[in-house]
């Protein structure tokens, strides 16, 4: 892009696009140009695990160059890090703490860099690293050039361009709008008490080489990685705990597939690049859309399809919605897969993994023989059946989530004959809720009589439109409706209900 030749940039880009490429292209021409053993290019990354991921990128990259390049992340050691700084390095990629320790210790010179670049400048600010940020680029000369990448361009990215960029172009490599093509949503309810077994039979269900269960604290994540080791999953566990070591390890047994699930928290989860991952399972509900686009966005990377499953409790049903609306995806409602479900999908995977085991040796062949003639051969397919099912985790029954999925599913009762007349012989009221805020008979006529101090029997025809509900109260009681509805209510402060006219 000629535009952007020299440039400061402001890029958004969303993980796993190939950006560390880019950046690495974008950096070349001055890199090449220059002289000197001290550093030229400086790459600040949120977490461990992505400052070494950008650090193999670039090698790779710049191999046949002669370029140096050291990395500078926290858990590993920093005297190895500092022998090398000194002995030269081109290019610098490492973690806001570490580098920040080694430019007060007079170890990192930036007095003759050419081009910052701030990878997954949102996370940083998210995870409290304005200072160390500032730190280091107020140590960078005014003729450097920055570029700033970042998944989303929130108010703090945009002071920090201000601040420290001149005149920066602004590239969106995607509408940050647009849901991400590569991702299925799914939103599964479920009873909170089953909620173990969900994400247990969703793993059996869906069967990805490689999983990541998200949960919203430590004692969570611990809780859910021992259960599923409980029942025969090969799973690790990330959270703020660990040591660089042990997270370390999590990753590497779930990259080289001796870990199929990976459990971890927001936190923990941050700046992961795992390109070959299959599926996300939210099994708490995030904070934020935000959060639920980042958490997603671990999959479906570099071309590849992947899955996302919501998992919603059945009492925080509007909370799901609402985070699925604000973060402008489109998720499928689906139930939480059966242990029949399962059975079936199981025969289908047994078939072709039976169909598919390589022949044996010829002394394997004679032992075959041997076992025809005292068995049959449909009893011998059976226990070799029976085999491979048994080295599978066992689905869990859901009696709980089934029969409130059901209950959701069925429809709607209609008025009884004690309730206002089809037809408008009722008192029209309206309130101001709608199909906007997913407005449902299921849970709005309770809501109706609850404020009202009103009966089930005494609210009539619903007409739920965009932004607000026409419905009706059974005269004799209208009065009293109107009175309590009027009333201020700090359980219902939204809601403003009216009498309407007659609707027909």
């Amino acid at each position: 892009m000629p535009d952007a030749e020299g440039r400061d940039l402001l890029v958004s880009a969303r993980t796993g696009s190939g950006k560390t490429v880019a950046f690495g292209l974008a950096m070349g021409p001055t890199l090449l140009a220059g002289t000197g053993s001290t550093p030229r290019a400086l790459v600040v990354a949120p977490t461990r695990e992505l400052a070494l991921q950008v650090a193999r990128e670039l090698e790779w990259l710049y191999a046949q160059t002669g370029l140096r390049i050291q990395a500078c992340v926290g858990g590993m050691d920093p005297i190895r890090e500092s022998r090398g700084l000194r002995a030269g390095a081109h290019i610098v990629v490492g973690t806001p703490g570490r580098l920040c320790d080694h430019l007060d210790r007079k170890v990192l010179d930036l007095s003759a860099l050419s081009t910052v670049v701030l990878d997954e400048a949102d996370e940083m600010l998210d995870m409290g690293f304005r200072d160390e940020l500032e730190h280091l680029l107020d140590a960078t000369p005014a003729t450097r050039r920055s570029l700033l990448f970042s998944a989303t361009i929130p108010k703090e990215i945009v002071e920090m361009a201000g601040r420290y960029q001149k005149n920066a172009l602004r590239i969106a490599t995607a509408d940050s709008e647009e849901p991400h093509a590569d991702i299925q949503y799914r939103m599964v309810p479920f009873a909170q008490r089953e909620r173990e077994h969900v994400v247990v039979n969703l793993l059996r269900f869906l069967e990805p080489k490689s999983a990541l269960v998200f949960c919203m604290t430590r004692e969570g994540v611990n809780h859910l990685h021992s259960a599923l080791l409980e029942r025969g999953f090969t799973a690790v566990a990330l959270s703020g705990e660990l040591s660089q070591a042990e997270r370390g390890r999590a990753l590497t047994a779930l990259r080289d597939g001796r870990a199929r699930v990976l459990v971890a928290t927001d936190v923990a989860a941050r700046g992961l690049d795992l390109p070959a991952l299959d599926l996300v399972i939210h099994a708490d509900l995030p904070w934020d859309a935000q959060t639920l686009k980042h958490r997603s966005g671990r999959t479906g990377r570099a071309g590849r399809k992947g899955t996302a499953v919501i998992m919603a409790p059945l009492h925080r049903l509007r909370i799901a919605e609402r985070l699925v609306r604000e973060a402008k995806v489109d998720a499928a409602w689906t139930p939480p897969p059966s242990s029949a479900a399962i059975a079936e999908r199981d025969q289908e995977r047994l078939m072709v993994q039976i169909s598919e085991m390589p022949v044996g040796e010829e002394e394997d062949k004679a032992l075959a023989t041997r076992l025809l003639e005292t068995h049959t051969a449909e009893d011998l397919a059976a226990r070799l059946v029976a085999m491979c099912r048994g080295a599978l985790p066992a689905p869990e029954e859901l009696p709980e989530t089934e029969h409130a999925v059901n209950r959701m599913r069925a429809p709607v009762r209609k008025p009884t004959p004690s309730g206002p007349a089809p037809g408008g012989s009722g008192v029209w009221f309206r309130v101001n809720i709608g199909r906007e805020e997913d407005a449902d008979p299921r849970w709005l006529v309770p809501l109706l009589c609850k404020k009202g101090g009103v009966e089930k029997r005494h609210i009539g025809e619903l007409r739920i439109r965009d932004r607000d509900t026409f419905f009706e109260v059974a005269p004799d009681v209208a009065d009293r409706f109107d009175a309590a509805a009027q009333r201020p209510d700090k359980r219902f402060p939204g809601l403003r209900f009216s009498k309407a006219g007659r609707q027909s």
